[in-house]
């Protein structure tokens, strides 16, 4: 296909809390690094896309300065927790329009400095022990004060549970217990802690059925993408083109208007909407999908994911996990990673961070987590307000 993009180098630095690092530092790790393993400078990238939603509108310009100022067009990218995959999409539409045949783009966020608006909760050692209480109550400092993330999801939950009998909080549950085991063979991950069912059930209670187990941390991080046209990527390294990754799908979606989104963000239609028009644009099936990083901010939003994205039958999520199948041996891995839940969630970051992971599983170069043989691979992320973007990767031929 002449206006196929492939991604040809990517990276991401750990996702963790960085008190002696500044967002700047983190975006310009993962600049060079992804240019590094592209075998490219910032000489020959000819556009940007710099995702972030707490830095300043000029945040992209930031970040020319610390990694090069060449002159090329940027745009400064803010749409929810679909930051990062928005950038992406936008230096992909300008490839495919024949403005430019080298692209990057950068998420970046530190979430982890007093004063920033809005941060998931977090979990490590200070807030939760085996026992599942921490001897406190839950921090509030970087937390939603109206807590409407944590009612949000678990009513996404929940109705899907009324709508589809026998879906049950042992289930989601499991998604955060599947979640975490994946995490600690990502040296990446924010956490890398294993934990069981009876831990996660039993710890600190955010919003029925979300306990602080089943909730994406707050954290600081960065990844970033290279990408190039067809044409230009005929002319490169051979072991680039060996290496490179094709985007078979890049689908971004909105909220459709009901009388029901004035109230709260509709996340299931509008991931429906994109899941289908990304296969569809692909030429692929969910079966053919070989592993799956989604958007997991809480535990119930996976689960309801794996139906919204055809992994499974249509209500049957709560079967799906119960069947092992999105686990990293299963029929259809789902965030080998670790997911947002222990992989971390700085917002900006999210959406190529997910990309990252897909890219690196087709290339083979996932290490310990690798997946044997994956050729296909997805990513959803959704930003709410909403938004929702999927790509869809494609080993290149051997």
């Amino acid at each position: 296909m002449s206006d196929s993009v492939w991604i040809v180098g990517t990276a991401m630095t750990p996702f963790g809390k960085f008190r002696d690092r500044d967002v700047l530092d983190l975006a310009s790790e993962a600049v060079f690094g992804a240019l590094d393993d592209a075998a490219l400078s910032m000489h020959d990238v000819q556009v940007m896309a710099v995702g972030s939603q707490f830095e300043t509108i000029t945040f992209g310009q930031r970040v020319l300065q610390q990694v090069g100022q060449t002159g090329i067009p940027l745009y400064n990218v803010h749409n929810a927790c679909a930051t990062g995959a928005t950038a992406l999409r936008s230096v992909i539409m300008e490839i495919r329009a024949g403005e430019a045949d080298i692209g990057l783009a950068l998420g970046a966020e530190q979430m982890t400095n007093p004063g920033t608006p809005f941060a998931m909760p977090r979990h490590n050692a200070e807030t939760f022990t085996p026992t599942g209480r921490a001897g406190a109550v839950l921090p509030t400092e970087g937390m939603l004060g109206t807590g409407q993330m944590f009612g949000v999801f678990a009513e996404v939950g929940l109705d899907y549970a009324r709508a589809h009998g026998g879906v049950d909080f042992e289930q989601f549950a499991k998604v955060a217990e599947k979640n975490h085991a994946h995490a600690v063979l990502n040296p990446l991950a924010q956490y890398r802690d294993r934990y069981s069912l009876e831990q996660i059930m039993t710890a600190e209670m955010l919003s029925y059925p979300n306990t602080l187990l089943m909730a994406c941390p707050i954290g600081d991080g960065a990844a970033a993408t290279v990408v190039v046209s067809e044409k230009r990527l005929r002319t490169m390294d051979p072991d680039v083109r060996r290496r490179a990754v094709r985007i078979a799908a890049s689908v971004m979606t909105t909220d459709p208007y009901t009388p029901e989104t004035e109230v709260l963000p509709d996340v299931n239609t509008l991931t429906r909407n994109a899941a289908d028009r990304a296969y569809e644009v692909a030429g692929v099936g969910p079966e053919d999908l070989d592993l799956v990083e989604l958007h997991d901010c809480f535990a119930t939003a996976e689960l309801v994911h794996y139906d919204n994205l055809r992994l499974c039958e249509p209500g049957g999520a709560g079967d799906f996990i119960d069947s092992g199948a999105p686990w990293r041996d299963g029929r259809t891995p789902v965030n080998v990673s670790g997911g947002l839940l222990s992989k971390g969630h700085p917002i900006g970051a999210t959406g190529i961070a997910n990309v990252y992971e897909v890219t690196t599983q087709l290339r083979g170069e996932a290490g310990d987590r690798q997946l044997p043989d994956a050729k296909v691979g997805l990513t959803h992320v959704i930003g709410l307000g909403s938004a929702c973007c999927v790509h869809v990767l494609e080993r290149a031929a051997t």
